[in-house]
């Protein structure tokens, strides 16, 4: 592992309430030694949990942005036992120009990790991330959503064990935070996103999807900030018990497939939903037709699910091309 070039105005080890930038050098033609500011807040109180909140891993995700802010604001030293690091805009040139990527090197932070500390700023990110912050926490929270082009029902994400089960912690953090829905899938393939990291990290992570189309909406907000606290004050980092805190979990568990369990565009044209947010669906039933109206005459294209469940993401922009994503299902666990 080579050392960061990242400078963090923050000192982790320093107990009180902190706030500044981690500071990523970029030598441009309009900045020389330039450098660029990826907000960085540390709430610290002796020994405890030890918490990483992020949002902004995806720059167009606004749903933790706007709730994280609100809590680095409220929350004080007093308030915990341990301590909390918020990373509120964790790619900061994709967060302030509000895209999914980054404006500077096209970079997609949750495809970057572990990272590099000789590469573009989007890898030097992953890099900070994975061998600096994660190897000062226990837990990690990673705040998504649909971002500009999907909407999802408020979601937890959480992946099983090899035995298809989740581990008690991450299904207490899952629990506590209470959701909507609660997606759980088997491990995969991709290892180059936050989750990859903590697990590599030995850190208990779990993942959102919060909304999403481009915006934030009061009721994504209230689950947001609700599952922050109560997460918080069951893994024993909030002192006092949030309002919400013995509220009884009502998450309903749902099991993504796979390919069954989305639904893609097969041409270019306008989409049209035929089923909505929240429905159930079976195999063979209508999803969407894609419409071609710069062909007139031409019939629309009957997109058909290939799986059952409930729909719990669906496209936000009307345009389509081959290969968008349109819908994706979740169907009841039983775990």
């Amino acid at each position: 592992m080579s050392t960061s070039r990242i400078h963090a105005e923050v000192d982790f080890d320093s107990d009180g309430k902190h706030a500044g930038f981690l500071r990523i050098p970029h030598s441009v033609h309009r900045s020389a030694y330039g450098w660029l500011p990826v907000p960085v807040a540390s709430v610290k109180n002796g020994n405890g949990p030890r918490v990483l909140l992020m949002s902004g891993n995806h720059g167009d995700e606004y749903e933790g942005q706007v709730a994280l802010s609100k809590l680095i604001a409220a929350l004080q030293p007093d308030d915990i036992n341990g301590q909390v690091i918020f990373l509120p805009m964790a790619n900061y040139p994709a967060a302030y120009a509000g895209l999914r990527t980054s404006p500077i090197d096209d970079g997609n932070l949750n495809r970057s990790f572990p990272g590099d500390p000789d590469d573009t700023p989007t890898m030097m990110i992953a890099h900070f991330i994975e061998h600096v912050v994660l190897s000062r926490v226990d837990t990690m929270l990673d705040l998504h959503s649909g971002g500009s082009s999907l909407m999802y029902i408020p979601s937890v994400q959480a992946q099983f064990e090899p035995d298809g089960l989740l581990s008690p912690q991450v299904r207490e953090l899952v629990d506590a935070f209470d959701a909507p829905i609660s997606q759980v899938y088997a491990p995969g393939g991709e290892d180059r996103m936050s989750e990859s990291a903590a697990r590599r990290n030995g850190v208990v992570y779990i993942t959102t999807e919060l909304g999403g189309a481009g915006t934030v909406t009061p009721g994504a907000l209230v689950v947001t900030e609700r599952g922050l606290r109560r997460t918080l004050y069951r893994i024993g980092c909030l002192k006092s018990a949030p309002p919400e805190a013995n509220e009884k979990t009502t998450t309903r568990y749902v099991e993504v497939k796979g390919d069954e369990h989305y639904c893609y565009s097969p041409e270019i044209g306008l989409f049209e939903p035929l089923v909505s947010l929240g429905d159930e669906v079976v195999a063979g039933q209508p999803a969407a037709a894609v419409h071609f109206p710069e062909t007139p005459l031409k019939s629309p294209l009957i997109v058909e699910f290939k799986g059952e469940g409930v729909v719990i993401c669906q496209r936000f922009p009307g345009r389509v091309v081959r290969g968008d994503c349109l819908f994706h299902l979740g169907s009841d666990w039983p775990g």
